[in-house]
């Protein structure tokens, strides 16, 4: 399928592994030119190497901590100095860490809400204001299924990506006359260093194998496995789309029927 996006110019942050890499890599062989961002400059440059091999995109590869607001800044100067614009925003951190509410000083929850909730602002902030002016743009936000359900031991995550969920719902509004959609993907439990984190964790914690978290983790699954991050990036590439121009201010999620609710 077409997704009327060859030519246009794509941010997609944290994209040297997991779901950013995914996402770039499924919006590159759509014909979109990249820019990435990471915090490994190494991983980062063999990364845009590899999609530049699989799919043939133009790929610009910065180094940019998004916890630090310099760094998003400086980021945002380099691609506009560069690119002029970014048509698809595709905004992505790692997750921060696990723990109970207890256990997290307030040293972890200023780096959680840079990393989180202040990179995804911020990165709006910059990138909107040619969106506008073109009437064309798609922001992605890659939140978590714990918007919707909850996750026993994941304070930081339940609360910062709840925010962002608020914040791109009301922007979804504010922006829909200019032809700009906002939308949230929620990543259910996929094949990622992340998850496999979090299992480690868990594993540690309960005094059980690492298999046997990630065969409590399936069972609670009803399509019986994890995702793949290419199964996640597939949402996110036709939400960038053409295809997707009437599709906003929604949450979904690609997790294999893990959130119980009805919406």
């Amino acid at each position: 399928m077409d997704l009327g996006i060859r030519g246009r110019v794509a941010l997609v942050s944290a994209s040297s592994r997991g779901l950013g890499r995914a996402i770039a890599t499924e919006l590159g062989a759509a014909g979109v030119r990249l820019v990435l961002c990471a915090r490994d400059e190494g991983a980062l440059q063999r990364t845009a190497a590899d999609i530049v091999r699989e799919t043939g995109a133009d790929v610009d590869a910065i180094p940019a901590d998004l916890s630090k607001r310099e760094d998003v800044q400086r980021l945002l100067q380099t691609v506009l100095e560069r690119l002029e614009h970014v048509d698809i925003l595709v905004t992505n951190a790692g997750g921060p860490p696990s723990g109970p509410f207890e256990s997290l000083d307030a040293d972890a929850w200023d780096t959680a809400y840079r990393l989180t909730l202040q990179s995804a602002v911020e990165l709006t902030r910059g990138l909107l204001p040619e969106m506008k002016r073109r009437r064309w743009g798609r922001i992605l936000n890659v939140t978590s299924i714990t918007v919707k359900q909850p996750v026993e031991n994941l304070m930081l995550s339940n609360s910062l990506r709840a925010a962002v969920t608020g914040f791109a719902r009301t922007l979804a509004n504010e922006v829909a006359p200019y032809g700009i959609t906002v939308n949230n993907l929620l990543p259910g439990y996929t094949g990622t260093d992340r998850v496999l984190h979090l299992a480690e964790a868990t594993s540690r914690r309960d005094g059980v194998s690492i298999e046997e978290v990630q065969s409590r983790i399936e069972s609670q699954i009803p399509m019986g496995r994890m995702g793949e991050p290419a199964e996640f990036a597939a949402l996110a590439a036709f939400l960038a789309s053409e295809r997707a121009s009437y599709i906003t201010a929604q949450s979904i999620a690609v997790d294999g029927g893990w959130i119980r609710g009805l919406y």
